[in-house]
């Protein structure tokens, strides 16, 4: 039977292979013309999972599949679970592209590709580590599971149907929640991602007269649906971007002393922040600091506008419609649910005489914050991150939302650890997404050694 790492060093380059294989894969969850390469993916994930030593299962949805693999249950011994998914973003802008998406390319050490290092990279780093512990044990100590959906680019509706169904609860039971699908804190410094926001998205959609008119023969007798939009709009922050939703605040989790406190010493330069995105200054909730507003506390944000003429030179109308899409991100406590109630109620105190509206209000997810003190799986993670990276991790938040975590973390009773491979600059959801190789070979040390860690302190799975 091969050591740990005779086995990683023997297949690095069949690893390689595979990723790119993967790579290949056209699996765009948001366009119906790539279901068959939807399809594939999960296959190609099942099979994968296969040859790791699990068993694998397609677990058909009204939408793309799920694919779910275990090994077997080991009685009174823990159970992690590691979630990924296997869809991706559109490619387009593909003139922005140096080379095809779909095609990986090496170069500088990564690899360029849509997918790379959201979430194909990432999650096959587990996969892999699954395979690697499972050839250098002569029985599993305790259950893996995998759970990889193909829809979390688009909302993950069916897993989120599946996980709150009598089977799906069964099926993902677990005591930890594994997920790579985030950043490092930097090239060579691992980190722990312990919370997430949540969000609330809408789009609020606006009509005036039944059609457009010209400006200077109705200007002044009919209110502006765009002109409308723009004050509600407004309204919704103060100029230091303090939420005016009566109610909005009333849930909201605040910081510990200690998470502050770390939040503080991590090495944050706000100059360089600030060139980096090419402004003069930041912006946000006065009292807090740059990170704890991006991490921490809850926001508002215009994500797109639309009325009225939009080609070039000028057209002097009264638009007969104006749009919105908006979102909030949330933190623990707060209820997508009553915020939608909230924001509702809002909206229809500020709707100005002649202007009829509808809100639609999308996907929802609530945040999710793991208490460091009392997990039993933080010390096994950070041990086998130490062990690889040569410096232990720092412990942090994400403002981004994944849609599906926060649901684990309630309905399982789990802990989760969000241990992301990524880098600031791997230009997920942009063309010339990549991943650093290395930190892909890493990320799979990393994976075994987890495993191994939880092998080797034996400890039981804490009581229903």
């Amino acid at each position: 039977m091969p050591s740990i790492d005779d086995y990683l060093s023997g297949n690095r380059d069949r690893f390689e292979t595979l990723f790119f294989d993967a790579l290949r894969i056209p699996s765009v969850s948001a366009d119906p013309a790539h279901a068959a390469d939807m399809r594939k993916a999960a296959q190609w994930f099942a099979d994968r999972l296969h040859d790791a030593g699990l068993t694998p299962e397609i677990i058909e949805t009204s939408g793309h599949p799920i694919v779910y693999a275990e090994t077997p249950p080991v009685a009174e011994m823990p159970v992690v679970l590691v979630y990924g998914h296997y869809d991706v973003q559109p490619p387009d802008p593909l003139d922005l592209w140096e080379t095809p998406p779909f095609e990986p390319t090496v170069r500088n050490g990564n690899v360029f590709a849509r997918g790379a290092t959201d979430d194909k990279g990432q999650v096959l780093t587990h996969v892999f580590a699954a395979e690697t512990f499972l050839q250098s044990v002569e029985t599993p100590p305790f259950q893996i599971k995998f759970v990889i959906e193909g829809e979390e680019e688009v909302g993950s509706k069916e897993i989120g149907e599946f996980l709150h169904s009598e089977v799906g609860k069964k099926k993902l039971a677990c005591d930890c929640i594994v997920v790579s699908d985030s950043q490092m804190l930097g090239p060579g410094q691992p980190a722990i991602t312990y919370g997430l926001r949540g969000i609330a998205a809408f789009e609020l959609f606006l009509t005036g007269p039944n059609r457009d008119l010209h400006s200077g023969g109705f200007g002044g007798s009919v209110f502006n649906p765009a002109i409308a939009l723009a004050r509600i709009l407004a309204m919704f922050a103060n100029e230091n971007g303090v939420i005016r939703i009566p109610h909005f605040y009333d849930d909201v989790l605040p910081l510990t002393e200690r998470e502050s406190n770390q939040i503080a010493l991590l090495p944050f330069d706000e100059r360089d922040f600030c060139e980096k995105l090419g402004i003069a200054k930041g912006f946000g909730e006065a009292g807090f600091s740059t990170m704890e507003r991006r991490w921490a506390r809850p926001t508002f944000d215009v994500n797109g506008l639309t009325s009225g003429y939009q080609g070039e030179g000028s057209k002097t109308i009264i638009p007969s419609k104006a749009s919105a899409k908006f979102t909030f991100r949330l933190v623990p406590n707060q209820d997508p649910k009553k915020i939608a109630k909230n924001v509702l109620n809002f909206i229809e105190s500020l709707i100005p005489p002649g202007i009829a509206w509808q809100l639609q209000i999308s996907h929802g997810a609530e945040a999710m914050r793991l208490n460091l003190d009392e997990s039993d799986f933080i010390e096994p993670m950070a041990a086998a991150l130490e062990k690889t990276f040569a410096c232990p991790p720092t412990y942090i938040m994400e403002g981004g939302s994944i849609p599906i975590v926060g649901d684990f973390h309630k309905v399982l009773d789990a802990d989760v650890l969000l241990v992301g491979w990524g880098q600031d600059d791997d230009s997920a959801h942009s063309p010339n997404e990549k991943f650093s190789l290395t930190t892909f070979h890493d990320g799979i040390a990393a994976g075994v050694r987890f495993f191994a860690e939880i092998a080797r302190r034996q400890q039981p799975r804490r009581p229903d």
